[in-house]
C-alpha cells in the first residue's frame, strides 16, 4: 500500500519524516475512499459502528502494549507508556461502549466473525514485537483515528445519537498521539537503522485492510484467498 522508496535518507530523524510522510498521503486517501453517510442505510451505518466498536474495544491497548513490549529507547517507552496511561485511565472502552450503545450499533456475532480474519492478521503481527514495524502502524492508526472520528460521529447522529465523548476526545488526543509515535519512531529507529522496504509497512496494510473491512464488511472467500 505504501511503496519502498529507494532513495531514502540515511538519519532516523530524516527517515521519521519521509515515513510520516507516506503515512499522511496513505491516511487521506482512505478518509477519502469513506462512503457517503447520506447514501448509507440504518443497517449500513450501525456496522460500519459495531464492527469498529468489536475491533478497538478489546484490541487497541492489546496492540499498544506489544508496542511497549517491543520498543528498546527510553523516549519511545516513555510515549507508548503515557497513550497506554490515557487509554486506562480514562477507560476508553467503556467510552467506546457507550458511544456504541447510544448509537443502537452494540457488535452481534456477525460483525465479530465480519473482521475477525484481518484481525488476526493484526494480532499476529503485533506478537512478532518488531519495534520498528509496529511504531509505523500505531502512528499510522492514530492517525487515521483522528481523522476518521467526525466521519463515525456523523453515522452516530444519523442514527439518532447524541453521545459524543468518544469522538470528541479522541478527535483532539489522537492528534499529540500520533505525532508523539513519531517522535518514538525517531527514537527507535536511531538504536536499529531500518531501510524502506515492504516489511516496514506489514502492518499499516494489514490494518488497511481490516479498517476495509470495518467500513465495507466481510470480504468475499475469493478476496479472502487473494
Amino acid at each position: 500500500m505504501i511503496p519502498a522508496d529507494a532513495d531514502t535518507p540515511t538519519d532516523s530523524g530524516a527517515k521519521s519524516t519521509a515515513i510520516q510522510q507516506q503515512i499522511t498521503v496513505a491516511v487521506d486517501a482512505l478518509i477519502d475512499s469513506l462512503p457517503n453517510p447520506d447514501r448509507l442505510s440504518a443497517e449500513q451505518r450501525r456496522g460500519i459502528i459495531a464492527r469498529y466498536t468489536t475491533v478497538l474495544e478489546g484490541n487497541f491497548i492489546y496492540w499498544m502494549t506489544g508496542a511497549l513490549l517491543a520498543v528498546q529507547s527510553g523516549e519511545a517507552r516513555a510515549i507508548v507508556l503515557e497513550n497506554l496511561q490515557d487509554e486506562v485511565r480514562g477507560c476508553h472502552p467503556g467510552m467506546l461502549r457507550r458511544f456504541a450503545q447510544a448509537a443502537r450499533a452494540i457488535p452481534t456475532d456477525g460483525d465479530s466473525l465480519a473482521v475477525s480474519r484481518d484481525l488476526m492478521q493484526v494480532r499476529l503481527f503485533i506478537g512478532r514485537l518488531s519495534a520498528v514495524p509496529i511504531v509505523v502502524t500505531m502512528a499510522f492508526f492514530e492517525g487515521f483515528i483522528q481523522k476518521f472520528m467526525a466521519y463515525l460521529a456523523e453515522l452516530a447522529e444519523a442514527q439518532g445519537s447524541s453521545e459524543r465523548e468518544y469522538t470528541d476526545v479522541h478527535g483532539v488526543c489522537d492528534v499529540e498521539h500520533s505525532q508523539e509515535l513519531f517522535r518514538a519512531l525517531e527514537a527507535e529507529m536511531a538504536l536499529d537503522p531500518v531501510t524502506f522496504n515492504s516489511e516496514l509497512f506489514e502492518g499499516v496494510g494489514l490494518l488497511h485492510s481490516l479498517i476495509q473491512c470495518i467500513v465495507h464488511g466481510a470480504r468475499s472467500q475469493a478476496e479472502q484467498a487473494a
